[in-house]
């Protein structure tokens, strides 16, 4: 009997789900796409999507209005993204019609090495407390962006942010759940519980959440500009706060921080450049991925069938290997990018998929080389100009570390480092950049802007990045219905902290999945799990330049909107 009820449970969990009938669209679209000609902005609350289109409406340019939304999302998105992080973004300049590419993630500690994890034989970096802190990048990124393509003074950007801080804001719904969910285990980390658990516990929805610091903060940045953060004040209390916890990271490390200008890296996907950033981030294999299923006649399988998902999950651990052996910081080791990324490769490795049957381990490509929870938005303004941007402080709450008084925890990036084989590409090495998750994407057709997009979720990016082309493309979904699709989440390939996947993983599924492609799924070996609230956070913009009207969107399973006018 227990068996019958539990084949009912999970029949009706992947059965698909609708509010109501549609009058037009996909049934499992929540809405249909916004429309408007002037600007658009697309991010994870609200509150944030209004201030960006305040900061257009104001004159400021789409980085104006992404750098003034980010700052907000910081204050009340605390355990997705913050100051305390990173900062990557893909930026389509419309007088140069040119893109351009940010990386402004942090180092490791001068002062740290790996003999210190191997000496005690620690096997990784902890996720929270002092070790896992590297240099946040996020601010350098705001101030280096803002001068290449602001228009408004940095004071203007970050006052609503200053303003929210104060006055507080009420707590929305699904950030209210995550900060419930995530603060047990961090009340003991210095600064968290003053910072984050007014009254002993974290804000519960329609809660008017206040944080004085980080408002203070900002506005030490918003005068003293970004040495403010990286030489002034500000530096001085993080490093004294790290040393009276026993952590590595220094003033001197924070004040040789860079952030670097980068060229995207790119593959066509049937007539549709798609563009990520390179490594230290892993963009590229979502770009892998679309190389490999290019090779398939996607469309004919249809959208959620067991042929499609099967090699689509294929193609994810083929890419994935290649992630962890591959993808690290390019000032350390030699990355074969070209061969990652050409189309005879994708073909090599497309010919180890059967059809028929899933894989329990890949190996990596034989490339020669050298070795030496996060917030997502997008912003389009008037004069065409296209912002794509990611920030993060990675796990949620990050480290747990709030620095005296400024109110934002230190990002945890540090915890991506292999510390086992000092030969290994992502190897930790002093002033190296960990490997990155945190990846913003962007589309053009014919040399044009077309669609301006990302997602959330550590692992999930590449493989989401690459379900949003082929339902825009494949299955000809508008933006809406690209994100709104039900989705799925391969875990278990080896990763670029030293695990190696050989039982072949776990294939996640949301529900929207019937019960006969499961069914099918199971047949050709993989291993089915289901999971509800993880793979949310898309944004996309898209641009019509014939009618010069722009498209936004934003998902469900978070509490974004997308707006314009």
């Amino acid at each position: 009997m227990k068996k019958l009820f539990t084949s009912f449970f999970l029949m009706l969990i992947t059965l698909p789900i609708c509010a109501q009938d549609r009058l037009t669209g996909e049934t499992f679209t929540t809405r249909s796409e916004i429309l408007a000609r002037n600007g658009m902005a697309a991010t994870s609350q609200p509150l944030a999507t209004q201030v960006a289109l305040d900061i257009l409406k104001n004159g400021g340019s789409a980085m104006d209005a992404a750098i003034a939304a980010n700052a907000v999302l910081g204050l009340v998105e605390p355990a997705s993204c913050g100051i305390g992080g990173d900062i990557f973004a893909i930026i389509w300049d419309a007088k140069a019609q040119k893109l351009y590419g940010f990386n402004g993630s942090g180092r490791a500690p001068k002062s740290l090495t790996i003999d210190y994890f191997m000496e005690r034989d620690m096997r990784y970096v902890p996720l929270h407390g002092p070790l896992p802190v590297s240099v946040p990048g996020c601010v350098d990124g705001w101030f280096s962006m803002h001068q290449k393509f602001g228009k408004l003074p940095m004071s203007a950007l970050l006052q609503p942010a200053i303003n929210y801080g104060r006055e507080g804001f009420p707590v929305s719904e699904v950030i209210a759940y995550e900060m419930a969910s995530n603060y047990e285990g961090m009340e003991n980390q210095p600064g968290f519980a003053d910072t984050y658990l007014p009254n002993g516990k974290p804000p519960v929805k329609g809660e008017v959440f206040k944080n004085p610091g980080l408002a203070n903060t900002y506005e030490l940045i918003a005068k003293g500009g970004r040495d403010a953060f990286y030489k002034g004040a500000i530096a001085r209390t993080i490093n004294r706060f790290m040393k009276k916890h026993e952590g590595f990271l220094s003033y001197e490390d924070l004040a040789s921080h860079t952030s670097n200008w980068v060229e995207p890296v790119t593959t066509n996907y049937r007539g549709y450049d798609v563009w990520e950033l390179p490594p230290n981030g892993q963009g590229t294999a979502a770009l892998q991925m679309l190389n490999i299923l290019e090779g398939f006649d996607i469309a004919s399988m249809g959208f959620g069938s067991p042929e499609y998902l099967h090699v689509l999950t294929e193609a994810k651990k083929l890419a994935f290997e290649d992630r962890a052996k591959f993808y690290a910081d390019p000032e350390f080791s030699k990355i074969p990018l070209s061969e990652l990324l050409s189309k005879e490769y994708a073909k090599q490795r497309r010919e180890l998929i059967d059809l028929d049957k899933a894989a329990r381990s890949y190996a990596a490509g034989d490339l020669e080389i050298e070795l030496g929870n996060t917030t997502y938005l997008t912003v389009a303004d008037k004069e065409g100009n296209m912002v794509s941007l990611i920030q993060s402080i990675y796990s949620e709450f990050a480290s747990g570390m709030v620095p005296d008084g400024l109110g934002f925890v230190l990002q945890n990036r540090g915890q991506m480092f292999n510390v086992q084989d000092k030969n290994h590409a992502n190897a930790l090495e002093p002033g190296k950049r960990p490997f990155h998750t945190i990846i913003p994407a962007f589309i053009t057709k014919d040399g044009k802007p077309h669609v301006s997009f990302g997602l959330m979720g550590g692992a999930v990016q590449p493989q989401g990045h690459a379900q949003v082309v082929v339902n825009m493309i494949d299955f000809g979904m508008n933006l809406q219905e690209a994100g709104d699709a039900p989705r799925m989440r391969h875990t278990g390939s080896s990763q670029p902290t030293g695990s190696v996947m050989t039982n072949g993983g776990t294939l996640n599924l949301e529900s929207g999945f019937d019960s006969k492609t499961i069914r099918e799924l199971r047949k050709k070996g993989h291993r089915i799990s289901f999971s509800v609230g993880i793979y949310g956070g898309y944004q996309a913009i898209g641009v019509d330049l014939e009618s010069k009207v722009y498209a936004g969107a934003s998902e469900s399973r978070k509490d974004g909107q997308a707006a314009g006018y």
